[in-house]
């Protein structure tokens, strides 16, 4: 089978649903599909420096993207996405769909133009969406007017949680399955032998709480002798937020944006990912990631992660509470024996909920179902 995965996002700058839907390729082309991912890339040079201050990833994309357009930041949802909304975008969309005769096209966030809200005009082939923002989505009471009639054109509705499926009801209501984020699953992973070292890993937007993370910082380096290393935030807006709190960075390795066996090293190696996120988050995949390597998880107890914290696996904390993460890091790594079990525990649910071939797997039924095309068929298509 033939399939088009639709991102309106850019390829040059790290996200969760850039990152969701490369593992979803890379999954699908294991089961033998055809995968082409359709969305936004930002050439390395000045024109993208202008436009976008946080550094991306260079070089070109790999063979199976199709780029569209050049991206801008839009902020939407406490986030700061790259959207491509460059018009030249359109023609580039309608000449790939017209060359590659896709089976099924799967849109993610199919509400977002252009490259999105084009394709729902443009295709003529079975749609599949996934709906990962949840929140207030204020937005939509502006876009559901005026382009909400393209949700008719979608065939089948999958929202990454049960917060992510409220949402999206609210504003346009319908039938949607709940379906997880999948997670890279390293083949091997053990909770114990690492490094005296914690992970934060998310890019500098302020619901991301890294901010109460370097709040909290001088108590948990003074108490556990611990280094933080902080991976995906553009390193010199860290050293900014730094400088504004008052916060030495002694025990701090500021990494930046990391490849994905970067940060899966970085993962293996750590004692635990600390996520203190302050909310308008949908599912909590850093979470799921930092699981599959088999490593505990301390994260703020909101709405969005709620789904994904057990508590086999993960402590929750208060959100916006220095002291309390504080308490939890410390806590943690004190008691080595129950931080092995936590991250033994996370692994296991790793494996079992978010794997990509389980997930694969799901999809390709879904495909199989609005298409019409049978399993044998598909592997021939």
């Amino acid at each position: 089978m033939k399939i088009g995965i639709v991102v309106p996002f850019s390829w040059s700058f790290w996200g969760a649903v850039v990152e969701h839907a490369e593992l979803q390729a890379a999954a699908l082309e294991e089961l033998g599909h055809d995968v082409r991912l359709i969305m936004g890339n930002d050439p390395p040079g000045q024109f993208t420096r202008v436009l976008h201050p946080r550094v991306g990833r260079h070089g070109d994309p790999p063979a199976n993207v199709i780029a569209v357009g050049r991206s801008v930041i839009v902020p939407a949802n406490g986030s700061l996405p790259n959207i491509v909304l460059s018009p030249r975008s359109y023609a580039r969309l309608h000449r790939a769909l017209t060359r590659e005769r896709f089976d099924v096209l799967h849109l993610h966030e199919p509400m977002t133009p252009a490259i999105c809200t084009a394709v729902l005009v443009m295709a003529r082939t079975p749609l599949v969406a996934t709906f990962h923002a949840s929140g207030d989505l204020g937005w939509l009471r502006f876009g559901a007017p005026v382009w909400g009639f393209l949700m008719d054109r979608i065939d089948y509705r999958i929202a990454v949680s049960e917060r992510a499926r409220v949402s999206q009801n609210r504003w346009l209501p319908g039938d949607y399955d709940v379906l997880p984020n999948g997670v890279l699953v390293p083949e091997s992973a053990t909770a114990g032998e690492r490094e005296h070292r914690i992970v934060f890993a998310g890019r500098q937007e302020a619901r991301k709480g890294l901010r109460v993370l370097l709040r909290a910082w001088p108590e948990i380096h003074r108490r556990s002798g611990l280094r933080l290393t902080v991976a995906g935030a553009d390193p010199l807006a860290v050293r900014l937020l730094l400088t504004r709190l008052g916060v030495s960075d002694d025990g701090i390795d500021v990494v930046g944006f990391l490849s994905q066996d970067d940060l899966t090293r970085a993962l293996l190696g750590a004692k635990a990912l600390v996520a203190p996120s302050l909310g308008q988050e949908s599912f909590g995949m850093v979470l799921t990631r930092a699981y599959a390597c088999a490593l505990p998880v301390i994260a703020s107890d909101i709405p969005g992660y709620r789904e994904v914290l057990d508590p086999s696996a993960a402590v929750a904390i208060p959100p916006d509470d220095p002291s309390a993460l504080a308490e939890a890091v410390c806590g943690l790594v004190d008691d080595e024996p129950r931080r092995r079990a936590l991250g033994a525990a996370a692994r296991e649910l790793a494996v079992a909920r978010y794997s990509w071939p389980v997930l694969a797997r799901r999809l390709e039924e879904i495909y199989g179902r609005v298409t019409g095309i049978g399993h044998d068929e598909m592997q021939a298509a």
